[in-house]
C-alpha cells in the first residue's frame, strides 16, 4: 500500500515526539530538542502546528475558537480537531488570525459544517520545527503539515475510504463569542480559476481589521463542490471539494497568502513551493529553523535543551513578515504600497516583548533589527504614532503606554543604523506628544505629571509608570542625536513615576486630580482593563511599585534606601495575593511570573545589594515554572517575552532596562553557552561547578580577568569572549 512510506503514528513515542524528523538527530540538529506543544495546555496559548522564523504562515490543528482559552485555537488536553488553519497568533490573550480551516473527510458529505470535525488518537500526533501531524479517526486520513515564509502545504492519506473531500472554510476564525465567530467576516469573494485553483479573498475583523487573500492548488482535479448553507449574520463561505482517489491515495494542497491581493497570493506561492514535493519542503523547513537555533550551543540535560531550544523557537516564531516576495504589503490605511528596504513585519506586542524579546533579537538575530525599526516607523507614518500593538499592518490599541519607542532607542543604543534616525525620532517625539485618545492623552500627563484617576478610564498607574519609561527611553535617544532640548523635555517627564508614590503606604498609588490620593485603596487588589477596570494592567501595586526600570537608583531613594527598599521586596514574595485572573499566574506571593509587569523584579535585589536572593529566585522560577510539558509555561508565552526571560536568565544575565544596553547579572542555570554572533565572532559562557545546591555567583571573570560590575553591556558581549561563572552552594559567597 503507498501510503505506508508517508505514515509515521509514533505509537510507541507516547503522547509528544518533538523530535520527529527525515534527518537524524545528532548534536547539531538542534531543531530534535524543540517540543512545540510546550505551552500547548490552558494558559501557554502556543501552538504546535509549522511555520517557518519570522514566517507570515503558521498552520496548525484547531481543537477550538470561542473564548479566550483557544487564543491560538488549540488546547493539548483536547480531543477533537476542528480542523487546520494556516495563521496563527504565538501565546497572546487575543483571538485574531486562524485564517482558511481546512479539513479532510470521507463517506457522507454533511450539510453541517461542524460535522466534519474528528476525534484524534494522541500518539499518531507529531510536531516539530516545520511539521505537523496527526491521524484523524473519523475519516482515517493521515495528516501533515508543512511551510514556507508565505505558503503552506499540506499532505492527506486517505488510509482507507476511496471518498475524498475536504471542507474549506472561510468563515473560520478564533473569537470572544460565538456571536462574534459567526459575524466577524465581511465580505468572502472566491472563484474557481481551473479544476485544481481556487484563489479568494476576505475582509474580517476580530482584533484588528484585516485583509487577507489566498490562492490554494490541489495536485488531483476537484470533481464536484458543494456550499453549505450559511448561519444568520455569516459572509463566509464554506466549500465541500471533493476528488476522486482510491484507498491509499494523497491528497496535496499548498496555500498562498498575501495582504495585497490575488497576485501577491500567486506570486508568494509561485516563489516558495514550485513543486510538490512534501519532505523535501519540510526538511527546508527543519534546516531553517537549525540555521537560527545553531546560533546558540547550549551545554546541558536533555530536559534542559529541550527547554532552552524550545524557548528559543517561539521567541522567533514572531514578529511574522506580512509583506509579499516583490517587497510590497497592506498598511494601516489599507493602501497596497512598498515596505521599506523590501521587508514589512508585524505582529508586534510591544507591551510584553520590549523587555527582553527585543533585546535577544539585538544579540542572536540582529539582522531582523532594522526591519523592524524600519516596519514601525513606516507604521507611525500612515497612523500617526508608532504602534501599541501591530497586527498584519494595523492597530489593535491594546496594552498601554507605547513600547516601541524604547524598541527604537534600544536599538540605535546599541549600534543599529540601517534606519533613518532623525525619521525614527521625529516618530518618537510625535508619539509621546501628540494625544491619541485610544490610549494617550498627554494634555492631562503633562498638567498633572501624571494620569489621574478620576480623568483616566483604567489603568491610571500603569499608564504613567510605563509611559515615564517611554519618556526616558525618548530621552536617551534625543541625547545620542545631539537634541537638548528634547532629551530636557524627556528627561524631566522620566521622573514622574515619583508623583505617583505614597510615602504612607511605599506604593504606587492612584492619584486623583487634586492631588488627593483614590481611597480606599487594597495594594493586592488586581486591575485588569477589559474585565475588571481598575488603575493597573493586569497587575496590582505589589507588582507595579517597582516599574521604574529606568532608575532604580531613585525608587530606592524614595524607599529611603537599601535596607527598606529590600525589604518591601521581601514582603512581595512573601505575602500570599489570591486572585482569579487569568493573566496573572505563576505566583510567588504577590510576584507573578505568567505576567510582564513583574519580569524584572527578581533582579532588583542584585542593584540593592542582595544578588545571593535574585539568584535563588532565578532558580525557584526556573524549576517551578519552566516545564518540558504542554502545561510548563506559567502564563502566556506572549509572542516569545516568557520565553526571552528563560533564555537571558539561563545564562546568568538580564536586560532590567534594555535601552541601557546593559544586562543585570543573576546567576547561570545550565554549564555553558557558546553564542554564535554577527561576523563571526563568539561569547562563551561557563558555570563552573553549577548543582543543584551550587546556585550561587562567587565570582566571574571575562576573559580571564576579574569582573565586579553587577551588569555586562551588550558591547563587551558582541566584540566576543569568555565569561566565566564561578558557582557556590555557599550563600554567603555569593557575589556581583
Amino acid at each position: 500500500m503507498n501510503y505506508l512510506k508517508h505514515i509515521c503514528i509514533a505509537m510507541t513515542a507516547g503522547a509528544i515526539c518533538a523530535c520527529s524528523s527525515t534527518q537524524s538527530s545528532d548534536s547539531t540538529d538542534y531543531a530534535a530538542f524543540v517540543n512545540p506543544f510546550i505551552g500547548a495546555a490552558d494558559n501557554g496559548h502556543t501552538f504546535p502546528g509549522a511555520c517557518r522564523p519570522f514566517g507570515m504562515v503558521q498552520t496548525s490543528p484547531v481543537t477550538g475558537a470561542v473564548g479566550w482559552r483557544y487564543c491560538s485555537e488549540y488546547v493539548y488536553s483536547d480531543s477533537i480537531i476542528w480542523g487546520f488553519s494556516q495563521t496563527h497568533l504565538n501565546g497572546t490573550g487575543c483571538m485574531d488570525l486562524g485564517d482558511i480551516l481546512v479539513m479532510p473527510a470521507t463517506g457522507q458529505r454533511f450539510r453541517n459544517w461542524d460535522q466534519y470535525r474528528s476525534p484524534f488518537d494522541k500518539s499518531s500526533e507529531e510536531a516539530s520545527p516545520g511539521y505537523y501531524a496527526v491521524t484523524l479517526s473519523a475519516p482515517q486520513v493521515r495528516a501533515e503539515l508543512t511551510a514556507t515564509k508565505r505558503a503552506a502545504m499540506h499532505r492527506y492519506t486517505y488510509i482507507n475510504s476511496d471518498s475524498a473531500s475536504l471542507l474549506i472554510d472561510l468563515q473560520h476564525g478564533p473569537a470572544w463569542s460565538e456571536a462574534q465567530y459567526h459575524g466577524h467576516v465581511r465580505e468572502c469573494d472566491t472563484r474557481w480559476i481551473d479544476d485544481k485553483t481556487l484563489v479568494g479573498a476576505v475582509r474580517n475583523a476580530v482584533w484588528v481589521n484585516q485583509r487577507y487573500f489566498f490562492v490554494m492548488q490541489f495536485n488531483h482535479a476537484v470533481t464536484d463542490t458543494l456550499t453549505l448553507p450559511q448561519l444568520e449574520r455569516e459572509k463566509g463561505k464554506r466549500i465541500v471539494a471533493s476528488f476522486d482517489l482510491q484507498p491509499g491515495d494523497t491528497l496535496l494542497m499548498k496555500v498562498g497568502l498575501s495582504s495585497t491581493g490575488i497576485d501577491g497570493a500567486k506570486a508568494n506561492l509561485e516563489s516558495e513551493i514550485a513543486g510538490w514535493n512534501f519532505d523535501e519542503l519540510r526538511s527546508a523547513a527543519r534546516s531553517e529553523w537549525n540555521s537560527y537555533l545553531g546560533r546558540i550551543e547550549v551545554e546541558g540535560t536533555k530536559d534542559e535543551k529541550t527547554n532552552f531550544y524550545t524557548a528559543y523557537y517561539h521567541a522567533i516564531i514572531q514578529p511574522n513578515i506580512i509583506s509579499d516576495i516583490d517587497g510590497s504589503y497592506r498598511n494601516a490605511a489599507d493602501s497596497v504600497v512598498a515596505a521599506p528596504g523590501g521587508e514589512f513585519y508585524s505582529t508586534f506586542s510591544l507591551w510584553d516583548t520590549y523587555r527582553a524579546a527585543h533585546p535577544f533579537y539585538t544579540l542572536i538575530t540582529p539582522e531582523k533589527v532594522d526591519p523592524f525599526v524600519n516596519s514601525l516607523v513606516a507604521q507611525s507614518e500612515v497612523q500617526g504614532f508608532l504602534p501599541i500593538w501591530g497586527l498584519w499592518g494595523g492597530e489593535t490599541y491594546t496594552m498601554v503606554a507605547n513600547h516601541a519607542v524604547p524598541v527604537i532607542a534600544e536599538a540605535y543604543r546599541k549600534g543599529f543604523r540601517g534606519f533613518d534616525a532623525d525619521k525614527a525620532f521625529d516618530a518618537i517625539k510625535r508619539t509621546q506628544t501628540v494625544s491619541h485618545p485610544q490610549k494617550s492623552n498627554w494634555e492631562n500627563y503633562t498638567r498633572y505629571g501624571y494620569f489621574p484617576t478620576d480623568l483616566t478610564p483604567a489603568e491610571s498607574v500603569s499608564s504613567t509608570l510605563e509611559s515615564c519609561y517611554d519618556d526616558y527611553a525618548a530621552a536617551e535617544m534625543a541625547s545620542l542625536l545631539g537634541r537638548t532640548d528634547d532629551e530636557k523635555i524627556f528627561r524631566e517627564r522620566a521622573g514622574y513615576y515619583k508623583n505617583l508614590f505614597d510615602n504612607e503606604t511605599k506604593f504606587m498609588r492612584p492619584r486623583l486630580a487634586d492631588g488627593s490620593w483614590k481611597s480606599p485603596f487594597d495594594p493586592s487588589g488586581v486591575s485588569h482593563a477589559e474585565s475588571t477596570g481598575g488603575d493597573y494592567t493586569e497587575g496590582n501595586a505589589w507588582q507595579y511599585t517597582w516599574h521604574v526600570q529606568h532608575d532604580v537608583p531613585g525608587l530606592i531613594d524614595l524607599m529611603g534606601g537599601d535596607k527598606p527598599f529590600t525589604e518591601k521586596l521581601d514582603s512581595v514574595f512573601s505575602i500570599t495575593l489570591v486572585t482569579s485572573q487569568s493573566d496573572v499566574t505563576g505566583l510567588i506571593g504577590q510576584y507573578a511570573h505568567g505576567n510582564e509587569p513583574s519580569h524584572h523584579v527578581i533582579y532588583l535585589y542584585a542593584l540593592a545589594g542582595q544578588p545571593a536572593r535574585t539568584q535563588e529566585l532565578v532558580r525557584e522560577v526556573f524549576d517551578r515554572f519552566y516545564r518540558p510539558e504542554p502545561d510548563g509555561l506559567s502564563g502566556n508565552d506572549d509572542c516569545g517575552q516568557m520565553s526571552a526571560w528563560y533564555m537571558f536568565s539561563a545564562m546568568g544575565f538580564y536586560p532590567v532596562d534594555p535601552v541601557s544596553a546593559k544586562y543585570i547579572f543573576g546567576a547561570p542555570q545550565m554549564p555553558g553557552f557558546k553564542l554564535n554572533l554577527a561576523d563571526g565572532k563568539t561569547f562563551t559562557i561557563k558555570a563552573e561547578g553549577l548543582s543543584k545546591e551550587a546556585k550561587y555567583v562567587e565570582s566571574i571573570t571575562l576573559d580571564g580577568k576579574p569582573y565586579t560590575l553587577p551588569y555586562i553591556t551588550h558591547e563587551e558581549i558582541t566584540k566576543g569572549g569568555t565569561l566565566v561563572f564561578k558557582m557556590t552552594a555557599d550563600k554567603s559567597k555569593a557575589t556581583i
